[in-house]
């Protein structure tokens, strides 16, 4: 009997023991699962709070990899990650919106345009006079902004600076206001200081032409202008610095101009004529006249460019179109109505793999000795565009005075000049 009991106590301990080790692997199972979740779970926050830069944890936390795999821990993971992505996908959320939004920098890029100019020149230089000269001087330094206020509206902005002029000031050599939107409508109006329609001043030399030394004009003025089919004109009113003797300070200086520009299979024009009231308002005659004249001296300014492929050509004429008085401006013993013309070929090609232009140059005046224009002047010059938006300059001219019956000294001058120039 004891014997048949210690064989079924046996045989239940067995059977008991089977099922223990049954369960005892399922249960291992789950714990082993249990484990690689919980080490799923801390990598990923591992990973996410790598994420959120600069974000400190509780002095008192424990390490995450000390933390205890239990199912409390387990939630408390889920929870942590939980937290860490709601911070992360609200962080991501105000990065998108920041990006959005366009910052300061970007709205200025997208209305304003910033140009410049700088220019170093190196000049060696005989006079009329026998006298030798050499210089090296910052010619020019041109700052422009260009912004459109709206689709109709727009500003412009130049400052300038040139060596020996104007006290070696930074002054506003433009700043206007214009009105108009060319692509809906063919007119605008321009107000403000800018330099006026009297004359083109083309040239691919490096000093300026006779032409402009005689015609250009830069004052506040107010400008209606239109360009339609090629064709552009304009009318403009400004109060220049000279005025009619007894008469008020007022605007009474006005002029026109009118020309035609276009191209086709490579052939481009462009032809202008213009007028003045009074040329004795310019630039180069304003400072030899005084603030009071008689009479107003009318001015008339024609230029012409064509252009094909690689060759140009440049034609410009100014001038008065009657004498002013002899105390006034004289020119061999009486009045002088003075007048300055140009001829400019021009020719592009490839010099060691850089462009170059090559450019000869005949000017001349008549009757502005008063102006220290010389007669007759011939010259040269070579631009080479060694990198981008930067060139090399050589310039050669030759200048021959009036002669001694009209005032002059009937002597030559000669000048040579480098120049290196970067536009952006």
């Amino acid at each position: 009997m004891k014997k048949g009991i210690s064989i079924a106590a046996m045989g239940l301990l067995a059977s008991a023991s089977t099922g223990w080790a049954a369960d005892s692997a399922t249960l291992e199972k789950k714990v082993e699962e249990l484990t690689r979740q919980n080490q799923m779970l801390l990598e990923r926050v591992v990973v996410l709070e790598k994420m959120l830069v600069g974000r400190q944890q509780p002095a008192a936390a424990q390490p995450l990899a000390e933390r205890p795999e239990s199912p409390e821990g387990r939630e408390s993971v889920e929870q942590r990650l939980q937290q860490i992505e709601t911070t992360l996908a609200g962080r991501q959320e105000a990065a998108a919106a920041a990006a959005a939004e366009p910052s300061l920098l970007q709205g200025i890029n997208d209305h304003v345009d910033l140009k410049g100019l700088v220019e170093v020149e190196a000049t060696a230089a005989e006079d009329f006079a026998g006298t030798d000269t050499s210089d090296i001087s910052l010619a020019t330094v041109e700052v422009g902004l260009d912004a459109r206020i709206s689709d109709w509206s727009q500003a412009h902005l130049l400052l300038l600076y040139e060596e020996g002029e104007e006290s070696d000031h930074l002054l506003v050599d433009e700043g206007t206001v214009t009105l108009g939107k060319l692509e809906a409508f063919p007119a605008f109006l321009t107000l403000g200081k800018m330099y006026l329609p009297f004359g083109a001043y083309d040239t691919n030399m490096i000093s300026d032409t006779l032409p402009l030394a005689l015609g250009e004009i830069n004052d506040s003025a107010v400008l209606s202008g239109f360009q339609a089919s090629g064709f552009y004109g304009s009318l403009y009113a400004f109060n220049g610095d000279l005025s009619e003797r007894g008469e008020d300070d007022r605007i009474d200086a006005w002029g026109a101009s009118l020309g035609y520009a276009g191209e086709s299979e490579g052939f481009t024009v462009d032809a202008g004529l213009d007028w003045l009231n009074n040329i004795g308002d310019t630039d180069g005659l304003g400072d030899r006249l005084g603030s009071e004249i008689d009479d107003y001296v009318e001015g008339l300014a024609a230029h012409l460019l064509l252009q094909y492929g690689p060759v140009s050509f440049i034609a410009e004429y100014v001038g008065a179109l009657e004498a002013f008085r002899a105390d006034e401006l004289a020119f061999a013993g009486s009045g002088a109505e003075p007048e300055a013309w140009s001829l400019e070929a021009g020719l592009g090609f490839e010099l060691l793999d850089r462009e170059t232009i090559f450019s000869l140059a005949w000017q001349g005046s008549d009757e502005a000795l008063a102006l220290e224009l010389p007669e007759d002047r011939y010259g040269a010059a070579l631009r080479m565009f060694v990198l981008q938006n930067t060139s090399v300059a050589l310039e050669y001219l030759h200048d021959e005075d009036y002669g001694i019956s009209d005032g002059g000294t009937g002597n030559d001058a000669d000048a040579a000049t480098m120049q290196v120039a970067v536009e952006f």
